[in-house]
């Protein structure tokens, strides 16, 4: 990890941990440390930039902790986020426009193009991240959504069905064994 990005990390552990006490959801544990050490993996598997995939990563999600703007534009204000973070530090403006990039481009549910390899990784690795933390798929479909044990089930099912799809080839290659395994323990397919 750069200098750089211990520097961010410190910033977003900060805001997760303040989030946390707020509403009792870790972003850090159940999703975000996920997304950085997946994103790494798949940016030195693929020739990618490691520094502005890692800082894409930590960034990511990073509207949500700080409990800025709506939700479901969490890529656009962390984008603004991001920004403004690494400006402080004097982080070389092209740079940051590649990080800008990969926040901006991560969501899987919206139809966003990918122009870069490292936008590629941080997207994909949002995505790798579910498959990661499985229970907190269904923490929110037992817990949150209220959902019986069969409609979450199929709900969660759905889910990794969706995501797993909005991979990109190469990473849905990689993905596809685990995949598969992770249907049949759970869903017995």
């Amino acid at each position: 990890m750069s200098e750089i990005t211990e520097k961010m990390k410190e910033e977003l552990l900060k805001r997760c941990e303040k989030s946390k006490e707020k509403d009792d959801y870790d972003f850090w544990n159940e999703h975000i440390k996920y997304v950085v050490e997946n994103a790494v993996n798949l940016a030195k598997q693929y020739g990618a930039d490691v520094e502005i995939v890692e800082l894409g990563a930590l960034l990511h999600d990073i509207a949500m902790p700080s409990e800025y703007g709506e939700r479901e534009q969490h890529h656009i204000y962390g984008a603004e986020i991001a920004e403004q973070l690494l400006t402080e530090l004097n982080y070389p403006k092209d740079r940051m426009e590649c990080v800008k990039n990969c926040v901006l481009n991560h969501r899987g549910s919206e139809d966003r193009p990918r122009n870069t390899i490292e936008e590629q990784c941080v997207a994909d690795a949002d995505v790798i991240a579910h498959f990661d933390c499985i229970p907190m798929l269904f923490s929110l479909v037992y817990k949150d959504m209220n959902l019986s044990i069969l409609d979450g089930k199929e709900y969660v099912r759905k889910k990794l069905e969706r995501d797993y799809n909005k991979l990109s080839s190469q990473t849905r290659e990689l993905l596809k064994e685990r995949y598969e395994n992770i249907l049949k323990v759970l869903f017995v397919v």
